[in-house]
């Protein structure tokens, strides 16, 4: 196993986490069963799923100027992410989000950026030298658009983008400058403005997505697992997630991409579909448990991973 570096660009938040029986309508109280604070954010969470796996990772980010941010920042040395390029933001408080979870396991969430809003191209200056000699690059769209291109330029290796949250206009480059374009259901849909509420149908996105300029293409699928397609291959792969008892689906999909890059940077024996069949078993294993970046599994999974996806076909 040769290990390159993940590089990560995106959000820290503190997830404020509310269990309930069900997910409230909109303008019901109801009756909550626990509260937990989590640290969360989609740019952190995938860093860390990748560096609990034993990925060699680091994380471009802002935090505010505040407790959160001192203690967002001791979290990740704890799960050995370098963080040598996270800053404290002056007057900006960290980023937050509202989370209820119900008792099947769906989620809502509500995000305040904070000061992920302040993370900018000149960040990624000093970040430089480690964003274009990176294995594998992740970003998300939880910070700026223009903050991703520019990282996106500046890579010479692997990237992936997870195009969430979605964007009814974007600039073409989000598509066209990723070595793989990665989005779920919603997301996909928004993108292409197709429905995406079926397997054929997660095909026809992914084949749209394809023609507006991606070059490659992972449409997760929640419990029902991922899809794949490549500009070069006309046929789609697709695998399906293993069947688990979901208490919190909260992070999963961070869990899925955090693995997938580890796979990418650390597996280059692995084809491209047997990754994302083991990313789709690790991150069916997070939502056996509750929180996002604690329901993370370490490296204990992956000889029990590895051994399950090989067995199959």
């Amino acid at each position: 196993m040769t290990s390159k570096n993940i590089v990560v660009v995106g959000s820290c938040m503190i997830d404020f986490v509310s269990y309930a029986p069900r997910l409230p309508q909109p303008g019901e109280t109801i009756h909550g069963t626990k509260f937990m604070t989590n640290f969360g954010g989609k740019g952190a969470n995938q860093c860390v799923a990748a560096a609990k796996l034993g990925g060699r990772t680091i994380l471009v980010a802002r935090v505010g100027d505040d407790l959160w941010g001192d203690q967002y920042i001791a979290n990740l040395k704890t799960e050995k992410v370098e963080t040598k390029y996270i800053q404290k933001t002056a007057d900006a408080t960290s980023g937050i989000a509202q989370i209820t979870v119900s008792d099947t396991g769906d989620n809502q969430i509500v995000v305040v950026a904070g000061a992920n809003e302040y993370l900018n191209v000149e960040d990624l200056d000093e970040a430089r030298h480690d964003i274009s000699g990176a294995g594998v690059l992740v970003l998300q769209l939880e910070t700026s658009p223009e903050v991703a291109i520019k990282a996106l330029q500046l890579c010479r290796g692997i990237s992936i983008l997870n195009a969430a949250p979605a964007l009814d206009e974007y600039d073409r480059r989000l598509l066209t400058l990723p070595t793989i374009f990665c989005v779920n259901e919603t997301e996909a849909s928004v993108f292409t403005g197709l429905p995406v509420t079926s397997l054929a149908e997660a095909k026809l996105a992914a084949q749209d997505l394809i023609k507006k300029g991606c070059n490659s293409v992972v449409l997760t699928l929640g419990d029902k697992g991922a899809l794949y397609l490549e500009k070069s291959s006309p046929e789609s792969v697709y695998h399906t997630s293993p069947s688990v008892n979901c208490i919190d689906s909260t992070g999963a999909g961070d869990a899925f991409v955090g693995a997938f890059a580890f796979f990418l940077a650390n597996y280059k024996n692995l084809s491209i579909e047997k990754m994302i069949e083991s990313a789709c078993y690790i991150a069916a294993d997070s939502v056996t448990r509750p929180g996002t970046q604690k329901s993370f599994s370490g490296r204990e999974i992956l000889e029990k991973c590895l051994k399950a996806v090989f067995l199959t076909r």
